[in-house]
């Protein structure tokens, strides 16, 4: 088995080129549903689909390495021809793709280093994939192993001490952009759990007149009455951005919500008043254009690039440690994915040696007529115990030595002592075949 990651991420495309291959989760539950009709991925049998602000990213376990095909697939998704984005991505394959999706969750990959949003990512797009039956024993196995490895870093280590995620930094931001953040007028755009974490820093910050802005009253109502804050519907749009000194937007909207001309009649309206706009949802809630309004600063998530470098300095020392916790965790999976191929081997042995004991057993037991159903269940009880005790410790055996490369020797062997079918190739993240080693264990 194959595991194969596409990637595409902040580091190699334009937050542009990333809204236009971002998927919503009804995409991304509509894209998984397309492996089970086909997709041109017959040979794909595990898929986990991975979209953030940041990063979009595809991971397949299969029978053969599909590159390309998983590039088709990714360019039907969005109806974008392959040109427009292949030089923008990053392929890992095998141990790769392992060792990244490990970095992915414990935020060394991320804008932010260490920020802890992507380790509930990383677990909906599991959760996601699983509702979709698209992600099978191979993949669970790999993102159950990044999302320990990610809480592990996290309270191990101080890689996300003194947080700085993207919410924070907007927050960090707005705390920069007004003089006086408690009389400040705060607008926070979406109900979600950036716009939550933004709320948050703000409040840190000492800000107290937030207005929550949504397109349910529900979901505005429910977050502001968390945090004694405002709220209001996308009805009163033109009103908020009026009375806003700092507006943080983060909704899920497929389009832009807050106009170049909506923002330059709030500013007609009141001037003498700075209006900081602070964009941190892809796709973007906020037009470009807004920029060129006078008396308006707008910030959005490549322009925040700049911002990090303070808070990146004590979690950069802590990368060391983070990696050697990474490295356990890799090597845990890599064995486990190993003696993935040794289990067809190990349950065909126990089944032979299970064909021969009932055999033998039904020998015995026909020329023992007289015995009772007691002493029969014992001497069955007996057989069992007989063929595990004999098959625990080649079995043991087999499955440390998955991860050799002389694994495939000792398969070969067991399958001319017990008289197997030999096949060929045992395992494609095994090397080549080598002598088995006669050094004592």
């Amino acid at each position: 088995m194959h595991i194969l990651c596409l990637s595409i991420n902040h580091t190699t495309a334009s937050i542009s080129l990333r809204e236009r291959l971002a998927f919503s989760e009804e995409q991304i539950r509509a894209a998984l549903a397309r492996l089970g009709c086909g997709a041109g991925l017959g040979d794909v049998a595990e898929m986990v689909i991975l979209s953030t602000c940041n990063r979009i990213e595809l991971y397949a376990a299969s029978t053969r390495p599909l590159a390309d095909e998983l590039e088709a697939f990714l360019s039907e998704a969005h109806n974008m021809a392959v040109d427009e984005f292949s030089t923008h991505l990053y392929r890992f394959a095998e141990a790769e793709a392992v060792c990244h999706l490990l970095e992915v969750a414990a935020g060394l990959d991320s804008l932010v280093l260490g920020e802890p949003q992507i380790l509930g990512q990383v677990t909906r797009a599991l959760e996601l994939a699983r509702s979709a039956a698209s992600s099978g024993p191979v993949l669970s196995r790999l993102f159950q192993t990044a999302i320990h490895a990610g809480k592990r870093a996290r309270t191990k280590t101080r890689i996300s001490h003194n947080p700085a995620s993207v919410s924070s930094l907007a927050a960090a931001l707005a705390e920069r952009a007004v003089p006086n953040v408690c009389a400040a007028q705060m607008v926070v755009l979406g109900a979600g759990e950036m716009a939550e974490l933004a709320i948050e820093g703000l409040m840190k910050r000492g800000a107290s007149r937030i207005l929550v802005v949504n397109r349910t009253l529900e979901h505005a109502r429910a977050l502001a009455e968390r945090w004694g804050a405002e709220s209001a519907t996308f009805e009163s749009l033109e009103s908020a951005v009026s009375r806003a000194d700092i507006l943080i937007a983060s909704t899920g909207a497929p389009h832009t919500l807050i106009s170049a001309a909506m923002v330059a009649e709030a500013m007609r309206l009141r001037p003498e008043r700075p209006l900081a706009l602070i964009d941190i949802a892809v796709p973007r809630d906020i037009d470009p254009e807004t920029a060129t309004v006078p008396g308006v600063k707008l910030f959005d998530m490549d322009g925040l690039n700049a911002q990090l470098e303070q808070s990146l300095i004590l979690r950069t020392a802590e990368v060391p440690q983070v990696r050697a916790i990474l490295a356990e965790e890799q090597a845990g999976f890599m064995e486990y994915l190993d003696s993935l191929e040794m289990l067809p081997l190990i349950a065909e042995l126990r089944q032979h040696a299970e064909s021969v004991r009932q055999a033998e057993l039904q020998k015995t037991l026909r020329r023992l007529p007289d015995l009772t159903e007691a002493e029969r269940a014992r001497i069955e009880a007996l057989t069992k115990a007989l063929v595990r005790k004999l098959l625990d410790a080649p079995t043991a055996r087999l499955r440390r030595e998955a991860a050799c490369p002389h694994a495939p020797a000792y398969a070969a062997v067991i399958r001319t002592l017990f008289g197997l079918k030999h096949e060929s190739g045992l395992c494609s993240f095994s090397g080549a075949a080598c002598p088995i080693s006669t050094a004592a264990d």
